[in-house]
């Protein structure tokens, strides 16, 4: 079994003259990040490695997750402004050895990707979390494998 953990990037600003690669978290979203990841954290989610979106937002959620996770973190082009087939592509990329991992993304990527792999309906908030059991051995076998949401949080119904 693998598992599959989908993050969208908590609540981001927009300054002036701010290209959207590099829009930073706003407060709120500051808080959101910490306040989810010990969520995560206390409630065992287990994850081994962290992919990011390099877009600054989304890094920067992972970077907050990782304060509570300590653990490697890797960015992937493929997960700024992403298809679902990019989400698959870097699935596919994956070591074998890697039996949970968190993607760190955007909208409306994100969602599209969680409702093609899951007949539950998505619309991530920001800093939505949803995870995923995947029955297979090897991330090579994702297409074909069966997959199970496990959990869906938001981070305005959390505590």
């Amino acid at each position: 079994m693998k598992k599959l953990i989908l993050v969208r990037h908590a609540k981001s600003d927009w300054p002036e003259e701010t290209e959207d690669f590099d829009r930073p978290l706003a407060d709120k979203g500051l808080e959101e990040a910490m306040h989810m990841s010990r969520f995560m954290k206390n409630n065992n989610v287990a994850i081994d490695y962290f992919v990011s979106s390099p877009a600054v937002r989304a890094l920067n959620t992972c970077k907050i997750f990782n304060q509570s996770y300590n653990i490697n973190i890797t960015t992937n082009e493929k997960l700024y402004n992403p298809s679902e087939s990019n989400f698959e592509s870097v699935i596919y990329d994956l070591d074998d050895n890697v039996n949970s991992v968190a993607f760190f993304s955007h909208n409306n990527g994100i969602s599209n990707f969680a409702n093609s792999i899951s007949e539950d309906i998505f619309h991530f908030p920001t800093c939505g979390v949803a995870g995923f059991e995947i029955d297979c051995n090897s991330w090579s076998e994702f297409d074909g494998a069966k997959k199970r949401l496990m959990f869906f949080y938001d981070p305005g119904k959390i505590k």
